[in-house]
């Protein structure tokens, strides 16, 4: 086995070993060579180049989304750090253990005028849950600060940062390893949880129950939890596509339901509990109506964090969200007195049939084709979305429950939506598909810069030749202001970009071509496959405005 010569690289591939990372995204460059050397030839590790170091964090990201483990991304000093950010902060916020390994150069050679160096130190330190700034010597203190920034990173699921400064030579080799570090036990101790009396008089008395599941894991929750759930008539659970949470009774398009509603029936919703988990929630409407009709009691169930999103937390419990519910359904009573599920449920059915209705007469635009792309996705499969428009459309529609929805609400950026999706579909054993609008394809087109791209990974692109979702937004006037700098009016295709980097190219402008061209997309490739829908652009938000108005019908 070769291993580099310089004592600390050997130390922190040895830590890593220890600590359990096989995946490391490795983009190029001569400081972190050291680094490059030992990984790649060392078989406990699977290595992935990406050029482009904000997409090789994206990707790494979409890794560990998956595999709920961390991985790590290895750069070279200087401002190839910098682009990093945007991944760290998406982990952070979205709780997904990601290691940044940045090579560096000694200290001396900071701030001398010596070229590509930076303050690389605590760089993230907004955004890293523990930095770890080494020194230039293998040491037991060194070992003990990469073992703790992993250990945190699994314990608290984000993103560390170790620092490791190198100086040359970078690429010498040898046949042995020199340094031997020692596995650090750090389990964290386990918390017991009881349920109060308080939480379960409260929870008996509450004849309007609320819970609202923001983005969560498949299979975080027992079908058995619930079937008790929906079995209680003053429960009302609102789910979102990210939160992959199924149940006949379960409301999955809260915007269908709610954007229509009077203050009447706003004040009938006000839950008196609301009881929320899971990760970041998409709906803005949903948001204001909790804010504006907020619960007596609001209690927010997580291992690590309390947001009080709504400005009315009252209690933070901190547990699992299995814990919580596996302690608390077997001591409280199932209300089957209150009409509260009903009345929700009624209000969705009327929904339903209006949405259908609606449907069936919508003219060719991006509701419509949104529309017919869920009806035409395969079973089981990992579909990861783009942010802005494609997410909130996805929202108003009905999904096959056997597939799995991913985005990166963290932050919720354009950026990294492709590169995260590779990612994913890398670590994943399913199919994945990407459902994206154009500004955010477009803005990470570097992602399509990958080697590792799976040939059964496909994209639909949905081009309405701009920012489209401005137009739905207040201050959408059709001016050069709003058309140039908002909107970002463009013509751009992705056809040269599929001849670029080697992906079947598909096209589509209308309803057939649309179908058409989908069943083709999901046929068996020996390539990655990519369909571009064009849809009318000054029309969209008009369907969909006209949506909102028929389903109050």
């Amino acid at each position: 086995m070769i291993y580099p010569k310089i004592p600390l690289a050997q130390s922190v591939i040895e830590v890593c070993r220890l600590q359990g990372i096989q995946h490391i995204v490795i983009s190029p460059g001569s400081r972190n060579a050291p680094l490059t050397i030992g990984f790649t030839n060392n078989n406990a590790f699977q290595c992935y180049s990406v050029v482009d170091e904000r997409c090789a964090a994206f990707f790494a990201l979409g890794m560990a989304q998956q595999l709920r483990k961390p991985v790590a991304v290895v750069c070279t000093s200087g401002s190839a750090l910098l682009n990093y950010y945007p991944a760290v902060a998406e982990a952070f916020y979205s709780q997904i253990p990601l290691v940044v390994i940045s090579a560096d150069r000694p200290k001396e050679k900071i701030d001398i005028g010596d070229g590509q160096t930076i303050r690389q130190e605590n760089v993230f330190s907004n955004h890293s849950l523990f930095n770890a700034n080494l020194n230039e010597d293998a040491s037991i203190e060194n070992d003990s600060l990469m073992f703790e920034a992993i250990t945190v990173s699994v314990n608290q699921k984000g993103p560390v940062h170790i620092n490791v400064p190198f100086e040359e030579p970078l690429y010498d080799t040898q046949d042995f390893c020199s340094v031997k570090s020692v596995f650090k036990n750090n389990n964290n101790s386990v918390e017991t949880f009881q349920i109060s009396e308080d939480i379960v008089q409260l929870w008996n008395n509450a004849a309007k129950k609320m819970i609202l599941v923001g983005e969560l894991f498949p299979n975080t929750l027992s079908s058995e939890i619930l079937e008790k759930l929906a079995r209680d008539e003053s429960i009302v659970v609102f789910t979102e596509k990210t939160s992959n949470l199924h149940h006949s009774t379960f409301i999955s398009n809260i915007d269908t339901i709610i954007t229509p509603f009077s203050d009447e029936n706003f004040q009938q919703l006000q839950p008196d509990l609301l009881i929320t988990f899971g990760g970041m929630v998409v709906s803005k409407r949903v948001k204001a109506f909790l804010r504006s009709y907020q619960p007596q009691h609001h209690w927010h169930i997580d291992t690590l964090r309390a947001y009080d999103t709504y400005g009315c937390l009252t209690n933070y419990i901190k547990t699992d969200v299995t814990t919580f519910f596996n302690k608390l359904l077997p001591v409280v009573q199932s209300n089957h007195n209150s009409s509260y599920q009903q009345f929700v449920q009624n209000i969705a059915a009327l929904r339903k049939k209006n949405q259908e209705k609606f449907q069936a007469t919508a003219p060719f635009s991006d509701f419509k084709v949104f529309e017919t792309i869920v009806t035409k996705l395969p079973s089981n499969i990992q579909l990861q979305v783009s942010n802005s428009s494609a997410i909130r459309y996805l929202q108003l529609m009905n999904l096959e429950t056997s597939i799995e929805v991913f985005c990166n609400r963290g932050t919720s950026g354009i950026d990294g939506s492709t590169s995260t999706a590779i990612g994913a579909a890398v670590a994943s054993e399913k199919p994945t598909v990407l459902l994206t609008g154009d500004i955010s394809f477009f803005y990470d087109s570097n992602a399509l810069w990958n080697g590792n791209i799976p040939t059964n990974f496909k994209i639909i692109l949905i081009n309405n030749s701009g920012g489209g979702i401005f137009r739905i937004l207040p201050g959408h006037q059709e001016n050069k202001t709003f058309n140039h700098f908002f909107e970002t009016t463009h013509n751009l295709t992705a056809e040269c970009l599929c001849k670029m980097f080697n992906i079947k190219y598909l096209m589509a402008k209308n309803e057939s071509e649309v179908e058409q061209n989908l069943q083709l997309l999901f046929e068996k490739n020996k390539q990655p496959t990519l369909l571009e829908v064009f849809t009318p652009e000054k029309e969209n938000d008009k369907v969909l405005k006209d949506f909102f108005k028929k389903l109050a019908s």
